[in-house]
């Protein structure tokens, strides 16, 4: 057998073809291999890295640390509309003293000026920062009477002082009409027209209970007063005697001490059947070896409680023994109420703890000394301070 030259020249080229593509499979491989273990870049920072910007992206620098900003202030809150603005104030107590001057007769004093007056708060001198005088003023007045069936004088008196009263009137006055036995009754709310007070006392005909209630009336009229605005004024007329109250009287004058703009006018009735009949007893007496002793002591107290009624609200007492001195006594009140010096003064003692302050008003000349007044022959008169006793204080939570 004889070899081809030919075909080993051929086996040859297929040889080298096949050798030079395994080369080429081989060479490839290696070069991919390095490049199939190196990891993938990690996708580029976002541009809150903080670094500079270029056209390729952002580079991946530290971000510098800032300081927090400090935290804003919050806003106001909004104020509705219509709201009207408010602030926060201490409010300084001023009391107001209305104050009757008279000669022992009941003249009014007038001319006298604020330097005139002196004014003590529990012993304390007090600044008046406020002066003046009412002239022929208008009243606000309640007509408290008592009708009841105790005793024919009594009754009398007290419808007579009633009309009497009423005659007085002003056409600026505004009076209202009440009165008592078991419980207070008004006849006629406020008025200025004499005729409905006329109207009203014509229906006191025929007095039905004999109870006389007067504690529960005055504090009822006085509770009702009190919700009113301005100066007001009470005129009771009575006998002074309560038989049926639930009210006691510490009670009525715990209510009266915390009432600053009420001035009472007690008018007492029966001073003449007390007078002429001693031994006339309303009821039957338990003193056998004194009669009717305890009678006597009751009006005794009576008319020691309208005094007390009086003077703490800074009004008078009277104790008329005759009708005829009704129109005296009447016109003795419509001048003190016309009449009247107003002080004002600011309390040194500024706490508002709910005591009882009392109050005590002197005449100087000026320069400390106690103010004479003379008559128009220089003789020198005596004179009467009519001022209320005192007022209670405001609680810090009213």
């Amino acid at each position: 057998m004889s070899l081809n030259p030919d075909f080993f020249r051929r086996r040859a080229r297929s040889f080298a073809v096949i050798l030079v593509v395994l080369l080429a499979v081989i060479m490839a491989a290696v070069l991919v291999l390095p490049l199939a273990g190196q990891q993938q870049p990690a996708e580029p920072p976002p541009p809150e890295a903080g670094g500079p910007q270029s056209d390729i992206g952002p580079m991946a620098l530290p971000k510098k640390k800032t300081e927090e900003p400090p935290p804003e202030k919050p806003n106001p809150p909004r104020k509705p509309e219509g709201m009207p603005e408010y602030s926060l104030r201490v409010e300084v107590p001023l009391v107001s003293v209305p104050v009757l001057v008279t000669t022992k007769d009941g003249q009014f004093i007038p001319g006298l000026k604020a330097a005139n007056f002196r004014v003590l708060e529990d012993g304390v001198p007090q600044t008046i920062t406020s002066f003046n005088q009412t002239k022929d003023a208008p009243i606000t007045a309640v007509l408290l009477t008592e009708f009841a069936a105790s005793n024919y004088y009594f009754v009398v008196d007290a419808v007579n002082a009633s009309y009497t009263f009423a005659n007085s009137l002003k056409p600026d006055d505004w009076i209202a009409v009440m009165y008592y036995d078991m419980k207070p009754h008004i006849l006629v709310d406020f008025t200025q027209d004499k005729r409905e007070v006329f109207g009203a006392l014509g229906k006191l005909a025929v007095p039905t209970w004999r109870e006389t209630n007067l504690f529960d009336a005055l504090y009822d009229t006085v509770d009702r007063l009190d919700r009113l605005g301005g100066r007001k004024y009470i005129i009771l007329i009575s006998s002074g005697r309560d038989t049926f109250s639930k009210l006691n009287f510490d009670q009525l004058l715990k209510k009266l001490r915390e009432t600053r703009n009420i001035t009472i006018f007690a008018i007492s009735t029966g001073q003449w059947m007390r007078a002429a009949n001693p031994f006339d007893c309303p009821r039957t007496s338990i003193d056998v070896i004194n009669p009717c002793s305890d009678v006597r002591m009751d009006y005794l107290q009576a008319d020691n409680q309208m005094n007390t009624f009086a003077h703490m609200t800074g009004g008078q007492a009277y104790f008329p023994r005759f009708q005829g001195a009704f129109p005296e006594v009447f016109g003795d009140i419509s001048q003190s109420i016309r009449n009247q010096y107003i002080l004002a003064y600011h309390p040194t003692n500024a706490k508002q703890d709910g005591s009882y302050r009392r109050i005590k008003v002197e005449l100087t000349d000026g320069e400390g000394h106690p103010l004479k007044v003379h008559d128009q022959k220089g003789h020198d008169l005596k004179y009467v301070v009519v001022a209320r006793d005192g007022y209670r204080a405001k609680q810090e939570v009213e």
